[in-house]
Parts: structure tokens; sequence; C-alpha cells
């Protein structure tokens, strides 16, 4: 620490002695590495306020721990207060500096006998973790970038989200995760940071798994012929309720389940047999889909227990079908709201299931029906 210490005041000496920078060329000498921050005829100048701001965001993107910024046309009296106006602002709303600096330093002097600002950065990541960051223009780019992130099982993203608006980042990654069970081995542990005050911002997700990048690898390995096999299961002359009966087969019948949980919900209940009732949801829906279905996952309570389950579309027509109580009643079954007299779940996130085609969207506005509740019975009246 003494050691940079001594050598960013030597820089600051060697600017302020008026002798030049080696024809233009500022040259920092760190404990890791050699840095140029301004090329021979690229020092920068700033003349106000606005001009100082963008020329400290330039120095910050570069990685650059020290640079000169020319002031000759900056009012002599203000540009000691601006620049530390401007290293404020730079470091609260420019989101790769406030992401990336611990501290913006300017001390007034000379360079090449004109009035210069020496300008040294401390910074928590450096020019390579800069340089590493994403560039995505929206949230929407940023979903696909933090798929490709968990596909890859990779330790954390930072992306640079041109057009940022509020979300949560967590909550996709768990969405993601859920909805793609022959994709993510595991949900990781989540840190999420969003920085800058800015249009843009950085958002840095920090990924923690339990188990190791080559064993989920090894496991998506295993697990991806049991869903390919799912989608050849089916045959694409049947009706709705046929392919969800095959599939429900297809799956339900691999093992004697065993009722646990599982940090590796898919892998453990295709290979292991081991699983919940939100494993067997989101393993029934991604083959569901891999078949043209429509098939989504349902996160609420039975019995006041955490649970989850599926809503179908069959034949135009929605219905709620849980793995676990098909099971237990001998054989795959369909049901409506009516049915499911020991289940909560939020009626206005997931589409009604009243027994007929409807454009009624949620719960509440639809009435109910006398539809029965078992594949033959729906067929029957069908």
């Amino acid at each position: 620490m003494k050691k940079r210490r001594w050598l960013a005041a030597a820089a600051v000496c060697l600017l302020l002695s008026g002798c030049g920078w080696l024809d233009g060329r500022y040259v920092s000498v760190t404990d890791h590495q050699t840095q140029l921050a301004n090329e021979p005829g690229e020092v920068p100048s700033a003349a106000n306020y606005g001009q100082l701001v963008v020329a400290l965001e330039n120095i910050v993107a570069s990685g650059a721990e020290s640079a000169a910024i020319n002031v000759s046309d900056y009012p002599e009296d203000m540009v000691e207060r601006g620049a530390n106006s401007a290293a404020k602002h730079v470091m609260t709303y420019d989101p790769i500096a406030a992401y990336a600096v611990e501290d913006i330093v300017c001390e007034l002097g000379t360079n090449l006998g004109q009035p210069a600002l020496a300008v040294s950065v401390r910074y928590y990541h450096n020019k390579t973790e800069i340089q590493r960051i994403r560039t995505v223009k929206d949230t929407a780019e940023a979903e696909t970038v933090i798929a490709q992130a968990l596909e890859g099982f990779e330790a954390g993203i930072v992306l640079l989200v041109e057009d940022y608006q509020e979300r949560d980042y967590t909550q996709m990654v768990l969405d993601y995760a859920l909805e793609n069970p022959q994709i993510v081995m595991e949900t990781p542990q989540i840190t999420e940071a969003v920085y800058g005050k800015d249009v843009s911002r950085v958002v840095e997700l920090a990924f923690t798994y339990q188990n190791s990048r080559d064993s989920l690898r090894r496991m998506l390995s295993q697990v991806k012929p049991v869903f390919d096999s799912a989608a050849l299961y089916v045959s694409g002359d049947d009706a709705d309720r046929q392919k969800f009966s095959q599939l429900y087969a297809f799956l339900m019948e691999r093992f004697d389940y065993k009722l646990e949980t599982s940090i590796t919900p898919a892998y453990s209940l295709l290979r292991h047999g081991v699983g919940d009732s939100r494993a067997f949801a989101s393993v029934y829906a991604a083959m569901c889909r891999s078949a043209g279905l429509d098939c989504q996952v349902v996160t609420g309570t039975h019995g006041g227990e955490p649970w989850s389950w599926n809503i179908v579309m069959d034949n135009g027509v929605y219905y709620h079908v849980d793995l676990l109580r098909s099971m237990e009643e001998g054989g795959f079954r369909e049901f409506l709201d009516r049915e499911m007299g020991e289940y909560v779940w939020d009626y206005s996130a997931y589409p009604a299931c009243v027994g007929y085609s409807s454009s009624v969207p949620t719960h509440e506005t639809a009435p109910e029906t006398e539809t029965g509740s078992t594949t033959e019975e729906t067929a029957e009246k069908n």
C-alpha cells in the first residue's frame, strides 16, 4: 500500500513539475501492471462541467488508474470545485464507475505548460473485469444473456443494460430455472446488485452452486436423453388428452418414487426417483412443452403445505393436473377449479379452469360448471 501511494504521489509531482508527460503519454506503474491512460495526442480536454464528466467517464470505462485532462479553457477559479463535483457525480450516476470505482482523485497542475488535472482512480474491479461487462439493450436481451449464463453453469454475470427498467432479476433467474429443468440442473443461490442512477445501469448477478460445474454438466448429459425420449413417446396424431396421459405414464412409471426435496430436481427425479411436487410439476411441464403441449407450473399450497402442480390446455380447455394426486387416485386425472378445495394459489396469475373454452382470463370472473374431473368424464362431456 505504501508503495502504491508513493507511486501515485510521484506521478502527481511529475505532472505538477510542468516537464510534460513523455510526449503526451502518462505511464502509471502499479503493483500488477503498467497502463497507458492517454495515447500521444489523445489527452482529453474539458472546458465546462459536462465535458469534465464525460472525460472522467471515459477514463473509468478504459480502466485506467491514472490519466490527464487538459483544462486550459476551464475557468481557473472553478476547475477544482468542478473536478470534485464531477468525480462524485460519475461515481454515483455512471453505471460502470458505480460498479467498479472506489475513489477518484483530481489534482490541478500543468501538462506541457498548460493547466491540467492529474486524475487518479482506485478500483474495486480492475480493467479486465470492466472489459468483461456484457452490454445489452434492454431487459429482453438481458434475459437471453442470463439464460445463456445459467445454461453454461457460470459463476455469475455482469451486464450493462442500456435501457434499464426496474426488474427483479433474482426472480427472473428463479423463474427460468423452474421453467427449464431440462437445462438448469441446480438453481443457484443468487446475489443481485444494481449500480448507477442513470438511464443505463450495471446489473451484477453472482451464482453460487453446491455442485461443481463438471458435475452439473455430467448431470445434464444424463437427463437429456430422458427428455428427448419423452418428446418421442407421444404421437403427433393423438388428441391432447391422450398425449398428456402418455407423458404422465412415461414419467410416473419410471420409479417407485420417494418424495423428498433435492437441489438437483430433474436429475434426482429422473435418475434416482427422488423428488417433491415442484420437481414433478416442472419436469412434466418441460416434457409437455417439448411435445408441443400447453402446460405451466402452478405454485401454491395444498392442505396448508407448499405445493406445485400443473395447468394444462386440453382441446382448448384449461385443467389442473396434480401428478401426485393422480398417482394416489390410480391414474391420470384433470381437475376443475371447483375440485381444488384444498389448494390455494394466486387465481389472477393463472388461467381459469372452468370446464369450457373461455376467453375469461381469471378465476374470479369465470362461473362454475358441472364438468366432471376424470379423463373419462371430461371426454364424454366434450
